[in-house]
């Protein structure tokens, strides 16, 4: 599946992680690493290799927050242009696999995810 995303959004250089996270960051005006690892579910430290990525390219700011302890990010406007690109070759992928699974089969694939996510977090 991963697979599938990464090569629907190669052209605008980013893969599937790199665009959500820069969705996620997108949802809010401006976060922090802390506030962005909860969303995503993964640990701060994890956040903040990850996000080192997307900085070194260009598509996330980041910055002090109002703690000066607490970092902060934003996106550029590269960030903007990647998400609006991306946008529609995500969907693609999105209409293609519930186009192979069907209605019944895409309910049962998020089930499926959503029982798994569940159980690793109990």
């Amino acid at each position: 599946m991963t697979s599938l995303y990464d090569d629907a959004l190669a052209p605008v250089g980013v893969n599937i992680a790199q665009f959500s996270l820069l969705r996620n960051v997108a949802r809010g005006e401006c976060v922090s690493l802390t506030d962005l690892g909860q969303r995503i579910e993964l640990d701060r430290s994890t956040v903040g290799r990850n996000v080192k990525v997307l900085v070194k390219a260009g598509l996330l700011d980041l910055s002090k927050g109002k703690d000066q302890r607490e970092a902060t990010l934003a996106l550029t406007d590269d960030g903007r242009k990647v998400l609006a690109d991306g946008a529609p070759l995500w969907e693609a992928v999105q209409r293609k696999v519930k186009r192979v699974l069907g209605s019944n089969g895409s309910k049962e694939l998020h089930d499926l995810l959503q029982a798994i996510r569940s159980k690793a977090q109990a």
